[in-house]
């Protein structure tokens, strides 16, 4: 008996990391990317899949969506008020969709205490997005899920991270990096990994239709939970023998001489003062990747990197 033929996937968010790595990994299965860009090709050669030209902050009556799945790694807030209007617009054919998978953020949980405006507006931008989405699929009764990733890092074709990626270039900058002790504890994902959850689990709504019981909220990490200087150490590991950054000193200071020595940054930058603060938080604890795609752990970190 022929195994069944996976349902067709409209990507949105095609030219981040992890819609490229999506794309790579959805090779030979219907696939169309829905933007205001065209796909770059993939990594490994061959045409950048269908193009469907879709603005998510256009108002009108856009473009008619293919039946299947939904798969977004585009700013939620952008895409949960698109997936309203669709929705009120074209019941039928939002009907039709066979599940919706969105990447939202951990800092809806890591930042929800945060002092600082930036920080405070962020998170209640995800929660408005993220609740927008639960309320329009419960709605219609379409299964939905929403990643909530912690740290993503590496690189997926020419398109890398800006999270892991700016740290190496500061260890490359600096002689000597303090820290507060060994600082909190942090559960980075490869860009690859979210991709690999998200399709994942794409497939499985398709199989699995609508079920309220299930948590549509997932919190999802890497499969390595460690410290931040360990982080700091793996990443100065993996640089090639002659990288400045392997040169960078780790200086582990208790951690209120640490935050003593970092407190004039409240004044000139609050939010930069927090984010210093959470160098020494627990950011951790997520679901980890292996856990949902059923294979063994990836130690971090997984290549590639950005150079």
């Amino acid at each position: 008996m022929a195994p069944p033929i996976p349902a067709p996937i409209t990507l949105f968010g095609a030219t981040s990391p992890s819609g490229q790595a999506l794309i790579a990994r959805a090779a030979g299965r219907e696939l169309v990317v829905a933007g205001r860009r065209e796909p770059l090709p993939p990594a490994g050669g061959g045409e950048a899949p269908p193009f469907l030209r879709c603005d998510l902050e256009d108002t009108g009556a856009g473009p008619e969506m293919p039946a299947g799945l939904l798969v977004s790694f585009a700013p939620i807030w952008s895409f949960a008020p698109w997936l309203d209007r669709w929705a009120r617009r074209d019941p039928a054919g939002f009907g039709r969709l066979q599940g919706v998978v969105v990447c939202s953020s951990s800092s809806v949980i890591t930042k929800r205490f945060a002092a600082n405006r930036f920080d405070r507006d962020l998170v209640q931008r995800l929660r408005q997005a993220e609740a927008s989405l639960a309320q329009t699929c419960a709605a219609h009764t379409r299964p939905l899920r929403i990643l909530a990733p912690t740290l993503i890092y590496g690189q997926a074709g020419p398109l890398g991270d800006r999270n892991l990626s700016r740290l190496r270039q500061l260890l490359r900058r600096l002689p000597l990096l303090p820290l507060p002790g060994e600082g909190g504890l942090r559960q980075p994902i490869h860009c690859r990994q979210l991709a690999a959850v998200a399709l994942h689990l794409a497939d499985r709504l398709a199989e699995d239709g609508f079920d309220p019981s299930q948590p549509v909220h997932l919190p999802l990490g890497g499969d390595d939970t460690l410290t931040y200087a360990a982080m700091l150490r793996r990443l100065q590991e993996a640089t090639a023998p002659g990288d400045r950054a392997r040169h960078c000193r780790l200086l582990a200071l208790p951690p209120r001489l640490f935050l003593a020595l970092a407190s004039p940054l409240l004044l000139l930058s609050p939010k930069r003062f927090e984010a210093v603060l959470r160098m020494g938080a627990d950011l951790a604890g997520f679901t980890p990747a292996h856990r949902l795609l059923g294979g063994s752990p990836e130690p971090f970190p997984v290549l590639p990197l950005v150079p």
